[in-house]
């Protein structure tokens, strides 16, 4: 089932479009094909945004600054071997920083779109522990982030550039959704909407069939 959004090109720009909906497989295929993402606090109804401008990374842009270097070589990285833990790394590390809006809601149904093959985690690990990492989906040759996490130093930074430089070949784009300084401090710039969703139409769209999981993570 597709569920129709509002025309993207009529959405505010710093505001929600939309309200309602559920966070169901379907809807939420639907919702970020069209350019939308899930935003919200919990026990609140479900927002629909799609920013104007939104925050992008191209992979070949990413910046590897000296302080991260030496952590590149430390960490052991992994695509997708353990999705729930990292996500559940995630929802503890912002609920202990009292920020709600990743949900166990949201865990359980992007949990549910990782068992699908959607969904899909860079994780770091530190001698075994997991220490940190991030999570996203991916359509055709779009990477769409939800959530970084670091408990070690420069776990989420490793996370990131070992995403860029893996997909950098295949002509990806990082939708980063909302600007960040961090974000900004590792290359990310801001693209108007009509820019974006020019590319987001041809990226989403492709027909790249990617096995994410097996692909073999690389910084550089």
């Amino acid at each position: 089932m597709i569920y129709k959004f509002p025309n993207p090109n009529l959405a505010p720009k710093n505001a929600p479009a939309c309200m309602g909906g559920n966070l169901s497989p379907e809807m939420l295929i639907s919702a970020y094909k069209q350019s939308y993402f899930p935003w919200f606090l919990e026990n609140e109804p479900i927002l629909w945004w799609t920013p104007d401008p939104r925050c992008v990374i191209f992979p070949n842009e990413i910046k590897v600054r000296k302080s991260t270097k030496p952590y590149l070589k430390k960490y052991e990285v992994k695509f997708s071997s353990n999705f729930e833990s990292l996500i559940n790394l995630c929802f503890e590390v912002r609920k202990k920083e009292g920020l709600t809006w990743l949900s166990q809601d949201i865990v359980k149904a992007y949990t549910e779109l990782a068992n699908l093959g959607i969904a899909h985690s860079v994780e770091v690990y530190d001698d075994g522990e997991l220490v940190g990492g991030l999570y996203g989906l991916i359509f055709g040759k779009m990477f769409c982030g939800e959530s970084m996490v670091s408990i070690k130093k420069e776990a989420s930074k490793v996370a990131l550039i070992y995403l860029c430089k893996t997909l950098e070949k295949y002509g990806f784009l990082i939708d980063s959704q909302v600007t960040n300084e961090h974000l900004l401090f590792m290359g990310a710039r801001e693209l108007e909407r009509t820019d974006f969703l020019k590319l987001h139409k041809t990226l989403i769209n492709d027909s790249l069939n990617l096995d994410f999981k097996n692909l073999k993570p690389i910084y550089n």
